[in-house]
């Protein structure tokens, strides 16, 4: 049960900061040895996370149904991770990519780059300059986002940074894009326990799901009420030591 309580609020904190998910829950078990960490956990972990983003924002998913051009653009900029993300682990590619030194480098290296977006001009809003151009462009740096470390919702908003828009809207664009993926990466593994035929989620993968979804709508409401008033440098400079820790650790 300290297991899943530890693997759900790692999940939930860190799926929508720009810190990396799926690096967190690899040194996590890397490190801590846990003996909880499948498939079906997995699965429950991002059907938390992808519940709390719909709770969240629900106001603006009804608007989906009013502002089809919104959702159209949201659909456009997820479809390159989906494909890509698909493709990676059909081929068990993705597999090649979870090693300590590639988590070292990507933290590193992606942090800086956040930094480096951060500095770029807030003049745009996502009510009228989220453009088709724009989905495109944040679309393609999402890919990226299937190696650890480099993380989803911080490449995102790196990639809406570049583009000028302000740090809340940029977070805002980058939750709205998790909602396709997640709820793409929640069906694929879905699909796959059905294959498996393990397809029995317990009590525990229940906790699962309650715990994630808890922490990470907490993690949502938090992150964008901080982003309104300060900078990303907090998350730099903590990607950048896990980073230096990280590549200590590998290369030893």
């Amino acid at each position: 049960m300290i297991e899943i309580l530890i693997l759900s609020f790692v999940q939930g904190i860190t799926e929508f900061l720009p810190i990396s998910s799926s690096s967190h829950l690899i040194l996590t078990n890397e490190f801590l040895n846990f003996k909880h960490s499948n498939l079906a956990i997995d699965v429950s972990m991002h059907i938390g996370s992808f519940f709390a983003v719909i709770t969240y924002f629900y106001k603006d998913i009804f608007n989906f149904i009013k502002n089809k051009e919104l959702f159209l653009k949201v659909f456009i900029a997820s479809v390159p991770v989906m494909i890509i993300g698909f493709f990676l682990a059909e081929t068990k590619l993705i597999e090649s990519l979870r090693s300590m030194k590639v988590i070292g480098w990507t933290t590193l290296i992606f942090g800086i780059l956040l930094f480096l977006s951060d500095n770029f001009k807030l003049d745009k809003k996502i009510d009228t300059d989220f453009s088709y151009k724009s989905a495109v462009i944040i679309g393609i740096y999402q890919i990226f986002s299937l190696i650890p470390g480099v993380s989803r919702s911080g490449i995102a908003i790196t990639a809406a940074r570049f583009l000028s828009f302000d740090r809340f809207d940029s977070a805002k664009i980058a939750f709205l894009l998790s909602i396709p993926t997640l709820g793409a990466v929640s069906i694929y593994g879905i699909k796959n326990l059905a294959i498996s035929e393990d397809f029995n989620f317990s009590i525990l993968n229940i906790i699962c799901i309650l715990l994630s979804f808890l922490f990470s709508l907490i993690t949502i409401k938090f992150f964008l009420k901080y982003i309104k008033r300060f900078s990303l440098k907090i998350f730099v400079i903590y990607r950048i030591i896990l980073g230096v820790i990280v590549l200590f650790f590998a290369y030893l």
